[in-house]
């Protein structure tokens, strides 16, 4: 797993040494970047299941402004924390332990609103679904910004509140990316 491109580029990633995080495939990630483009220039990004921080820390090498990194595995944030050191981004990037679905009413009471968040957590468990459903009621995501999904084509994200709109779907093998713009309602 490395930095596909920005001040970065090329830099190795340390992964885990099991299988408990499932880190964003290389080409499903660079397939991603590219349906997002220049956006992610200045961005706040949000990336909750965050596991090794590869798509916060692809983001911070593409040019977006800061990072928050969401979750709860002791491990996850060592290797999270190891590859904002690799990377030097340090100034950058917040690191908040917990559940993402917890964090979320956190940071929208203390203000924070993110132009981009990543979601990423364990495929068929629920996540998905109690991700949107707080987001719809702590919106922590700009209006027009957009939330990126990353699940298993048979988890399905259910009726979506008015404040969503599904712009995007794009299928790799058994996983799923699903572009969602926020729009206040």
């Amino acid at each position: 797993m490395r930095i596909i491109t920005g001040k970065a580029r090329g830099l190795k990633l340390t992964v885990p040494k099991n299988m408990d995080v499932r880190p964003t495939a290389d080409r499903v990630k660079e397939s991603l970047f590219n349906i997002i483009g220049t956006k992610i220039i200045g961005a706040q990004v949000l990336d909750m299941f965050a596991g090794t921080g590869n798509l916060g820390l692809e983001s911070w090498s593409r040019g977006a402004a800061s990072i928050t990194f969401i979750d709860e595995s002791r491990e996850s944030l060592r290797l999270v924390q190891s590859n904002i050191v690799k990377c030097r981004a340090e100034a950058d990037v917040k690191v908040i332990k917990g559940s993402a679905v917890s964090v979320i009413e956190s940071l929208y009471r203390a203000g924070s609103r993110f132009e981009f968040a990543f979601c990423d957590p364990p495929y068929n468990k629920g996540w998905v679904q109690k991700v949107l459903a707080k987001l719809a009621e702590f919106p922590v995501i700009s209006e027009g910004g957009y939330l990126i999904i990353e699940h298993s084509r048979h988890d399905e994200m259910g009726v979506l509140a008015p404040c969503f709109e599904l712009v995007r779907q794009e299928t790799y093998g058994e996983t799923l990316l699903s572009f969602i713009r926020f729009a206040k309602t």
